[in-house]
């Protein structure tokens, strides 16, 4: 999974008809480039809900191997050609279309776990995606994550979807990515309170229970930062 965080530029963004103007940008690109790029297996673009910085916006695509990322790049840059075969309107296009973001970016790529719940979209109203970052603890100590997601994640009916990740490459390698997939942010706050329910079912026995969260907790140091 590739990580794109681009900035809006904020002095074109105030304006709906701008914003209007740089969805329409997005759809033509992603028409005429990113769904006809077969090395990129999904894509998504997600807009700042409730994150450190209202400018986010993050470019995600998800590839099967290392060697895809790179020649995605190549066939990118093939299917920009085919989609404005014309130099002067691709020009015009990718100077309008940069002119939405700032001239700052990062990039992350991380590696998927084992334990995905994977689902389809039946509907293309906007999904909240809730991203929580953690931070291993990295010390060969703790287990029962899989056993957590197996009982509690995977049958919380709220939760759509869940994809679990690793640091490969980018600036902490203690970094765990859970992503998680709302139809609404009242069923992510309602997932909570489910998530209780079924941690209760699944460890009915207190200290049954305690044990289990104790040592499930010594993969991670405590610090986390959540993302919706």
């Amino acid at each position: 999974m590739t990580v794109t965080t681009l900035h809006r530029n904020l002095d074109v963004d105030r304006l709906d008809t701008d914003r209007k103007n740089w969805k329409q940008a997005e759809q033509e690109y992603f028409d005429k480039v990113t769904s006809k790029n077969d090395l990129i297996l999904r894509s998504s673009i997600l807009n700042h809900y409730f994150t450190d910085n209202s400018s986010e916006v993050l470019f995600v695509s998800i590839f099967k191997t290392w060697e895809d990322i790179e020649k995605s790049n190549d066939v990118t840059n093939e299917l920009i050609k085919k989609g404005w075969p014309d130099e002067k309107e691709r020009k015009a296009f990718f100077d309008k279309y940069n002119s939405y973001y700032g001239p700052i970016h990062s990039d992350e790529i991380y590696s998927s776990v084992a334990g995905a719940k994977e689902f389809k979209p039946t509907s293309k109203e906007p999904m909240v995606i809730y991203v929580r970052k953690s931070q291993m603890s990295l010390t060969g100590q703790g287990k029962g994550l899989k056993e957590f997601n197996e009982k509690i994640t995977m049958n919380n009916p709220y939760v759509k979807g869940y994809y679990p990740y690793r640091h490969t490459w980018g600036a902490d390698s203690r970094d765990f990515i859970e992503a998680y997939y709302y139809d609404s942010l009242s069923d992510l706050e309602k997932s909570f309170d489910k998530n209780t329910e079924l941690i209760k079912a699944a460890w009915s026995k207190e200290d049954t229970r305690k044990r289990f969260m104790d040592e499930m907790d010594k993969l991670f140091t405590g610090i986390h930062a959540d993302y919706i």
